[in-house]
């Protein structure tokens, strides 16, 4: 099984990525996270952003699966699989995905309590997609909630109108105006019935015996290292495992199957929601960079914060994913600047150093280390050797300070925009 994850906080270019190389396996699971996710592939000249579903649901030989470590918004669902047929009415998802049955549902109650909490001063405001990941992954570890199998037993119904009306009670009782309980539980159930015509299954055992006949696997991540639920900038974090070792547990493959685990890295940072960002631009660099990139949510369309690369945290990220291959995007994004910077480490109030960050402290200074930077037309570039110098030295440095080789350098945003370097 080989591994892609993002290597900051989101929105790095994972599902190009994956779109282009899934062709080469078997099968492409998703391993974490929600309908949160927002994954942007570009194709004949259209654009569509999966959610739940694994970006190899393009190819037909790739069997697509969603994992344990997942949970599922029937609702949502239903929409993505609408959008999908008529972004290209050839796929047909109910033949080539798979979903966990131990994958836990989104209620409808859950995205309304998340919208309270955002929007309740009594609670820690961290700027969610307001889609009830948070809530559903904290009922799953309370015990309280319910799994995509459970929609076959007969008792699924009863367990399921019991947890809405204490929610709903309890948002009621909160004084959140509500539309009422009949019309979300109605939607819900309706995309429930939706959901039993795909193959829902122990998805565990579907891998391995995959991996026990010599199939390839490429796990599929969402969100991001520094937005993982132990590892990431806590509190302003996501509620699953982001890293690889999260590929393992969400899929229930064993980490002696892994092979390549792939780092998707932009050649700057940005970041949506609260939480520190040490590098961060507020001048008219960053908005120009934020147009230039087009760097706006393809879940929410909220404009990201933009900032130079930081070293430090994509140090912390590499190491603790054990990332054996660098993909660097958006390096044309910043094309035509004169010079380019990079954090290689933060000066602390009390004099300390950090070159390795786990967290990041609202009052590190970041110091910056300054580059010359490129200009070329990447459009007409086809081969690594025709890279501008400038660019070729950026990357060295980088290979350098990480250890590890940048082995792709995506060069534009359509899908065949990205070079093979090693």
């Amino acid at each position: 099984m080989d591994i892609v994850l993002g290597l900051q906080w989101g929105d790095e270019g994972k599902g190009k990525f994956i779109d282009l190389i899934s062709e080469n396996y078997d099968i492409a699971a998703r391993f974490n996270g929600g309908a949160n996710a927002g994954h942007s592939i570009k194709r004949n000249d259209k654009r569509i952003t999966l959610k739940m579903i694994p970006s190899g649901i393009f190819m037909k030989s790739v069997q697509n699966v969603i994992g344990t470590g997942t949970v599922l918004d029937p609702v949502s669902f239903k929409k993505e699989v609408s959008n999908l047929k008529l972004f290209d009415e050839t796929i047909q998802p109910e033949k080539n995905l798979i979903i966990s049955k131990k994958a836990h549902f989104v209620l409808p109650t859950h995205k309304l309590l998340d919208i309270y909490m955002e929007e309740n001063e009594a609670y820690t405001t961290i700027g969610t997609t307001k889609n009830g990941i948070a809530q559903a992954y904290s009922n799953k570890n309370l015990r309280q909630n319910v799994r995509i199998g459970d929609m076959n037993f007969p008792d699924f119904k009863a367990r399921v109108d019991s947890i809405l009306a204490r929610e709903y009670a309890f948002l009621t009782d909160g004084g959140m105006e509500l539309p009422s309980l009949e019309s979300i539980s109605d939607e819900f159930y309706d995309a429930v019935e939706f959901l039993k015509q795909f193959n829902c299954t122990e998805t565990e055992i579907f891998l391995n015996k995959a991996v026990s006949e010599g199939k390839t696997i490429l796990a599929e991540g969402s969100q991001a290292a520094m937005l993982d639920i132990d590892h990431g900038t806590y509190p302003y974090v996501t509620s699953s495992s982001t890293t690889a070792s999260g590929a393992c547990s969400g899929l229930g493959i064993s980490p002696k199957k892994v092979g390549e685990i792939f780092g998707i890295a932009k050649a700057y940072c940005t970041r949506v929601g609260n939480g520190a960002f040490p590098t961060e631009l507020f001048d008219e660099l960053g908005d120009e960079l934020r147009i230039k990139g087009n760097e706006f949510g393809s879940n929410t369309g909220r404009p990201r914060r933009i900032g130079w690369l930081d070293l430090p945290a994509l140090r912390y990220a590499v190491m603790i994913n054990g990332v054996t291959q660098l993909v660097l995007t958006k390096a044309d994004v910043l094309s035509g600047l004169g010079s380019v910077a990079v954090c290689t480490h933060y000066q602390m109030d009390n004099g300390a150093v950090e070159s390795t960050a786990a967290t990041l402290p609202e009052n590190a200074v970041p110091v910056l280390k300054w580059l010359d930077g490129w200009n070329a037309d990447f459009s007409a570039i086809k081969d690594p050797s025709a890279l501008p110098k400038e660019l070729i030295d950026f990357l060295t440095f980088l290979e350098s300070e990480l250890g590890i080789p940048v082995g792709y350098l995506s060069i534009g945003p359509g899908r065949e925009e990205i070079l093979k370097m090693k």
